[in-house]
């Protein structure tokens, strides 16, 4: 009886321990990581739909900023990791970083697991107040009249960047690119006269607008943006299959195992769904859409060959 009861116990002790061991190896904590500052729109972003899937999943929740490089360092770190509570959110311009940037050492697609896109956005194409063009026609026209404009961007390969230069194929116009270090100062320089044109968030833009200090000439999307239907597309003014998306989605480390990718995007989704957290993000001028793995997957392949193309044909250099 005494062995059987030392030999009972003991099993009951390992069974405890493998029990803990299994308990200590589930995720306690999700981490969000952000490749960019505070404020940006995938900070927003992660910010909003955090506290839900907090709920959803029974998971503490933390957003990580972990900005520098254009997003490398924080791209890189996900890229590294095999910590299957670790996420990532990212706009779609980090494709092209490798065309940009000799410096990649890590798969900028195929080195991260797809969850879901989580939304999309419009910028806008702006010009000075004093700038003779309120459409794009317009603006075409005195574009080509003044050789030597200039365009502003916040650096190269930003969503500002790329889509000038697509348009600048589009619609045949030259201009030259001014890389700023920042959103702030090329903004403040495109208000102040120093800059003629640069492209812009839509909602960044529509208040400085309605206050008079730039005009809207047009949108990126290949329609108008549901919660600014008063603007115009590009496309439809004339430039020809231009379709520019500043879109955002999440990730995760690599061979991540599905039934994690499916939990983790089932939160987020049910995370967007949520009234509040809809408004908050709707009135940042996106518009909340997701996606499948193999769906984002998909787009991101076609956004990189689109950007490719781009660059190719602009003969931009990598630094």
């Amino acid at each position: 009886m005494t062995l059987n009861r030392r030999t009972l116990l003991a099993a009951s002790g390992a069974v405890g321990l493998a029990s803990m061991g299994v308990a200590q190896a589930q995720p306690k904590l999700l981490r969000m990581v952000v490749p960019l500052t505070p404020g940006t729109t995938p900070d927003l972003i992660a910010r909003a739909i955090g506290p839900l899937m907090q709920a959803k999943l029974d998971m503490g929740y933390v957003v990580d900023n972990k900005a520098g490089a254009s997003g490398m360092i924080g791209m890189d770190f996900v890229a590294k990791s095999s910590d299957p509570a670790t996420l990532l959110i990212v706009p779609a311009t980090t494709v092209t970083l490798p065309l940009f940037y000799k410096s990649v050492d890590f798969d900028v697609i195929n080195g991260f697991t797809p969850i879901t896109q989580v939304c999309s956005s419009s910028f806008v194409l702006v010009v000075h107040k004093d700038v003779p063009a309120k459409n794009l026609s317009e603006f075409i026209s005195w574009a080509k009249s003044k050789p030597g404009l200039f365009y502003a961007s916040p650096g190269n390969g930003t969503h500002h960047h790329l889509f000038m230069e697509l348009l600048k194929q589009s619609v045949g116009v030259s201009l030259e690119h001014v890389a700023y270090k920042g959103s702030a100062p090329a903004f403040n320089d495109l208000l102040g006269g120093q800059i003629p044109a640069m492209f812009m968030p839509i909602q960044v833009a529509v208040p400085l607008r309605d206050a008079g200090r730039l005009k809207i000439i047009g949108g990126s999307l290949r329609d108008r943006h549901p919660g600014f239907p008063d603007i115009p597309s590009l496309q439809e003014q004339g430039a020809k299959n231009f379709h520019a998306d500043p879109w955002f989605s999440v990730w995760g480390t690599p061979k991540m195992p599905a039934a994690q990718v499916e939990q983790y995007r089932a939160a987020i989704i049910s995370a967007l769904a949520d009234t509040a957290v809809h408004d908050k993000l709707t009135q940042q001028g996106l518009i909340l859409k997701t996606s499948t793995p193999a769906e984002l997957l998909a787009l991101t392949q076609a956004e990189a060959a689109l950007w490719t193309q781009m660059i190719r044909n602009s003969n931009i250099k990598a630094e």
